[in-house]
């Protein structure tokens, strides 16, 4: 069983897996095509991913690809807790330049459905935080793209000090959004 929740921005869903909990912990069917199907997520999910950032603060993203390689997105943490973000860069939509901000923790079980046209980031908020996701899409590096996660146009709240995030360098080269090209109508 799965609970489906749109967020501010409808495309972007909360996707929360039933738990079954006893005394030695839990189990949690955290995907199933077939569920998944059946709550309307239609994704063909081809790769998984898995990350982990050992310090609090510590910022990947915003992050997406361009086509034909470009991704939807299921996030979820498998330890700690994250700041999720999807900004809409869907040059058409009316909630172009806009964003969902959604908490996300191993505890909850919560996870982020982000669709094609989203730039995707987190900020971890507790150490050594583990994040899982499911891509559409195989990585492609001549497709890989990004924005600037601190770009004042998207009046991004994160949830650490200014000048105080953990960044590769490469999200610290990120354009803003008003420099992007249009990469999806």
């Amino acid at each position: 069983m799965l609970n489906v929740q749109p967020t501010a921005i409808p495309d972007v869903k909360i996707v929360t897996p039933k738990r079954f909990g006893d005394h030695r912990g839990f189990f949690s069917e955290t995907y199933s095509r077939k569920r998944f199907f059946e709550a309307g997520i239609t994704e063909e999910f081809v790769q998984d991913n898995h990350s982990l950032s050992a310090a609090v603060g510590t910022i990947r993203g915003l992050h997406f690809q361009s086509h034909p390689f470009a991704q939807a997105k299921l996030v979820r943490v498998a330890r700690g807790r994250i700041l999720d973000v999807a900004v809409d860069i869907r040059r058409s939509s009316p909630t172009y330049g806009r964003h969902v901000a959604v908490e996300l923790s191993g505890e909850s079980g919560r996870q982020l459905l982000i669709p094609v046209g989203f730039a995707h980031g987190f900020c971890t908020l507790e150490p050594d935080t583990e994040i899982q996701y499911k891509v559409t899409a195989d990585y492609s590096p001549a497709h890989d793209h990004g924005i600037a996660f601190d770009d004042p146009a998207l009046g991004i709240e994160w949830p650490v000090p200014q000048g105080q995030a953990i960044l590769s360098d490469k999200d610290r080269m990120q354009p803003r959004l008003a420099e992007l090209p249009v990469y999806f109508d």
